[in-house]
């Protein structure tokens, strides 16, 4: 459950994307959807986990992490959050199989302004698909907690949010936070950006080359790529073109680079 390859970098943010099983819309339902919150609030006051945002939609979730230095933080996370609400739902469904897909992958995110392009992203997965007309209008993302930060069940870690997009204060990181949102749902286009969820790291090229060097041997193949975004850590262009899905789908056809939760 929740298979992949490990790949510890310490003190690095991470983006993980990971889908239901056969892109099934398993988390249709706001029960659903708010037992996995549920539980990734567990994860953090069991393990630690630091979390920068989150979005939950019907059939994939997105989170923005951070490795703080324990590498066991991340996985014991995930494997409680999605192991809790797999067994959850197919024990209330009656239902036998897998939940999750076995693999879900993680993306290294340089701070600052790359960040910032991440979070909003991952605000409007829900405007990208028709779903919504703004991020607002979606209880299930990180967004509104940004806007207005919780005093009880806080899932998001605002002070360090707040140093890793480079804010001077708080209210400088709502009101930036709130104006690249309306700027992005203000742009008539809206397209699918697969290096936030395709690439092995995103960001400027000299962080992107410095991942590549921490990876060694297991970067073996993988190109350091100019973007939209920046620069990024993937494959070639063949089988970067092939990694593109649906268009109103956030997640590639398949995860080429992963992190390993095993039970080790």
């Amino acid at each position: 459950m929740a298979r992949a390859k490990r790949h510890y970098i310490p003190g690095y943010i991470w983006h993980i994307t990971h889908r239901c099983h056969k892109r099934e819309f398993l988390l249709k339902f706001a029960r659903d959807k708010r037992r996995y919150l549920q539980w990734l609030y567990r994860a953090r006051k069991r393990y630690g986990l630091t979390i920068l945002n989150y979005m939950v939609t019907s059939n994939h979730i997105h989170l923005l992490v951070v490795d703080d230095g324990d590498r066991d933080v991340i996985p014991n996370s995930m494997k409680l959050v999605a192991g809790r609400t797999g067994q959850e739902y197919n024990q209330r469904k009656d239902r036998r199989g897998a939940y999750w897909e076995d693999r879900y992958h993680a993306t290294a995110i340089e701070s600052g302004s790359h960040l910032a392009r991440c979070m909003v992203y991952m605000d409007t997965n829900m405007v990208r698909a028709g779903v919504v007309k703004h991020p607002s209008m979606w209880s299930f993302c990180g967004y509104n907690e940004i806007q207005e930060p919780r005093r009880k069940n806080v899932l998001i870690d605002y002070e360090k949010l707040q140093k890793y997009v480079g804010a001077e204060s708080y209210e400088q990181l709502k009101s930036s936070h709130r104006g690249w949102v309306e700027e992005y749902v203000g742009d008539g286009e809206k397209i699918r950006q697969e290096e936030w969820t395709s690439s092995i790291a995103v960001g400027s090229k000299s962080f992107v080359e410095h991942v590549k060097v921490l990876l060694g041997y297991r970067a073996k193949g993988r190109d350091v790529i100019e973007g939209n975004e920046g620069y990024q850590l993937r494959e070639g262009s063949a089988p970067y073109k092939a990694l593109l899905g649906a268009e109103n789908e956030d997640i590639g056809l398949e995860n080429t680079f992963s992190w390993d939760f095993n039970n080790e």
